[in-house]
């Protein structure tokens, strides 16, 4: 795919900030870290510096390279043309999700008070909403989308399924959102059922789509009069 500097340099800043923050923080920080917190925001484990201030970096430089090189592999790979430049927004928010928590959980290790969970449902939750702002301009391929059986043998149901999960995606944002700002259990409880409800659908919605579509094609290897 074509390299846009518009959409790039913005990730490679990112991760590139990352380990620089890492480079930074490595001398003046003990051995044993904070790397995992509590619905509560609160430090219930601790890790090396490695785990701590590497792992995350390293993940987002691998996560990258496999997001902008996926398309090669893709037997779809001639969709990526048309969605490019939303694949790259979609990059660039799932990068800068990271760069957030990770910005938070170094601050952690100094001693700031980060209520964790507030930053991860605030984060989580804007990156949802970027994302189902987007999902409707996602054109068929085997690795990004809404990805089943039977999105992947109707594009009448790809785009409905898409058109559908930018609207959910919107919801489950702000459930998140809300989530973070109101940390109860029940408020928890109700986020994790009503966006399971919402994955639930987006995927009961692609079959119910694909079984209307005339033009629906069967799966690879399968005719649809075998017994």
């Amino acid at each position: 795919m074509k390299v846009s500097w518009r959409t790039e340099l913005p990730q490679w800043f990112a991760i590139a900030a990352m380990f620089a923050l890492a480079a930074w923080a490595w001398p003046r920080l003990p051995e044993s870290i904070p790397i995992h917190w509590n619905i509560h925001g609160e430090v219930d484990g601790y890790g090396s510096k490695f785990v701590g201030l590497l792992l995350l970096p390293l993940t987002m430089l691998g996560m990258y390279w496999m997001l902008r090189l996926i398309y090669l592999i893709d037997p779809g790979k001639q969709n990526y043309a048309s969605f490019s430049t939303t694949l790259a927004i979609i990059r660039t928010t799932i990068l800068f999700f990271l760069a957030v928590i990770y910005c938070a959980a170094v601050l952690t290790t100094f001693g700031h008070n980060v209520n964790m969970t507030t930053i991860a449902c605030f984060a989580v939750g804007a990156m949802f909403n970027i994302l189902g702002n987007f999902m409707s301009k996602i054109r068929p391929n085997w690795f990004v989308g809404v990805r089943t059986p039977w999105t992947l043998s109707s594009k009448t149901s790809w785009n409905k399924t898409h058109r559908l999960a930018g609207w959910l995606f919107l919801l489950m944002g702000l459930l998140i959102v809300a989530t973070g700002a109101i940390q109860t259990f029940w408020m928890f409880l109700t986020m994790a059922v009503i966006n399971g409800l919402c994955l639930a659908w987006m995927v009961i919605y692609s079959y119910l789509v694909y079984r209307q579509d005339p033009h629906r094609i069967s799966a690879a290897g399968v005719s649809p009069s075998a017994e």
